[in-house]
């Protein structure tokens, strides 16, 4: 098979080891062209993440393989060794498969489940398609990686649930609301996880954007973000009255929003609901504010809880999810086998097809056969006779297909017999 992989993750290095490995895009094509002008290497990929550095490649020497690959990686970044040696690992054959095939459905990644990592892998293969450096090997291996990850996301539920603070809120505020379309947002104060929130409920459907911040300029700032309004801190309590959602992310040191503020929107509000995400440390929402009628609040501790109940949701998904790959790793090995001797079993048929119209031409030869219409059935029965020797040879060959076979078992014996050799390397 030939396909070994080096590299190095957040599983095995620090974020100040990664950093020092990590390809950029305007360099990926000259690594490419580098990595696969290494003798032994006749196809290679390579992806880089934040999380993640990996070289796949495929290559004739597995064993002598691993160490080029560590020795690319500390030449291509000015390296000396042993630095990265006790971060490095390395997979071959099935192992490589296996593991190439859990990236890409996330089974590896830091938060399990995570979509981004399917489209990098994607990138990365495109990157070194468009370079050039991917045979029928990579191509064969990458597409079917594809559709082993859109399986897992498909058929298992390991992408479900909401594993950040941000997803979390959102996936409690679904649940609040039939429906986020045209809601209101209003973001007390401008910090990054506000921001990240405020998305995705975005694209969930949520509707107009309100934002109040001490710094006008700042609250101006996120505003144009979502193409929403920017809100002066004074007028706060108006724009509570016109917000379906509240997102709190602030410095304060203590309550931005009281109980009695709540009530008096509310009113105002004619009683619709109103959902509070106080994602502040301290806490800008007074906790009493749970306590009225249709209002719903929760802070950084409530969201953490769905977080890691989530998380254990997704853990239980990813068993099935490696079900699958056992599964898919298994397929891919069974199809790799037979395309490895499709070759031997072609030339299996020609061979035993050019002994019998050997003997053919000589009896009709000998016997002066010149009438076309006998020649057409003497040819058919010795077609027949062909396809029925070499039938049962061919089903033994697929059922033995493997390399430990291939050195001293079945299929070398009938190559010996039949004088048959593989098409692709007589004809190299």
């Amino acid at each position: 098979m030939g396909i070994v992989i080096v590299g190095l993750s957040h599983k095995t290095a620090p974020i100040e080891i990664r950093e020092r490995v990590v390809f950029s895009k305007e360099t990926l094509p000259s690594a490419l062209k580098q990595l696969t002008q290494m003798d032994g290497i006749t196809e290679g990929m390579i992806l880089s993440t934040c999380n993640r550095v990996e070289v796949v490649a495929h290559t004739e020497i597995e064993d002598e393989a691993v160490d080029r690959l560590r020795q690319f990686l500390y030449e291509f970044h000015e390296l000396a060794p042993p630095a990265l040696d006790p971060f490095f690992y390395h997979f071959k054959a099935d192992a490589a498969v296996r593991h190439v095939f859990r990236v890409a459905s996330s089974l590896d990644s830091m938060v399990i489940g995570e979509p981004q990592i399917l489209g990098q892998v994607k990138e990365a293969y495109g990157v070194a398609y468009e370079a050039g450096c991917v045979g029928s090997m990579l191509n064969f291996l990458m597409h079917r990686t594809f559709h082993v990850a859109k399986r897992v996301r498909h058929e298992t539920g390991i992408s479900n649930a909401a594993v950040s603070i941000s997803y979390a809120a959102v996936e409690l505020a679904k649940k609040i609301f039939d429906s986020l379309q045209n809601k209101t947002i209003l973001i007390v104060g401008a910090g990054k996880m506000s921001e990240l929130a405020t998305k995705h409920l975005r694209r969930s459907g949520a509707g107009k954007v309100l934002v109040t911040n001490r710094t006008f300029e700042r609250a101006q700032e996120l505003a144009a973000l979502f193409k929403g309004e920017a809100v002066r801190y004074e007028n706060i309590f108006h724009a509570l009255s016109l917000a379906d959602i509240v997102i709190c992310s602030t410095n304060a040191p203590n309550y931005v929003i009281s109980r009695n503020d709540v009530q008096r929107a509310l009113s105002l509000r004619r009683s619709r609901s109103m959902f509070f995400i106080d994602i502040s440390v301290p806490r800008n929402v007074e906790p009493q504010v749970n306590d009225v009628d249709n209002v719903f609040a929760y802070d950084i501790d409530d969201l953490q809880g769905v977080v890691e109940s989530n998380l254990k949701e997704r853990h239980r998904e990813a068993q099935a999810a490696e079900q699958l790959v056992e599964a898919e790793v298994a397929m891919f090995l069974d199809r790799l086998r037979h395309q490895d001797v499709g070759p031997i079993i072609a030339a299996l048929k020609d061979r035993i097809e050019s002994i019998c119209f050997a003997e053919l031409e000589r009896h009709m030869r000998k016997k002066g056969v010149t009438d076309d219409g006998h020649r057409k059935d003497l040819e058919m029965m010795v077609t027949r006779i062909a396809n029925k020797i070499v039938h049962p040879l061919i089903v033994q060959v697929r059922r033995q297909a493997g390399p430990a076979v291939r050195k001293d078992g079945y299929i070398e014996t009938l190559t010996r017999v039949f004088q048959v050799h593989d098409k692709d390397k007589s004809d190299s």
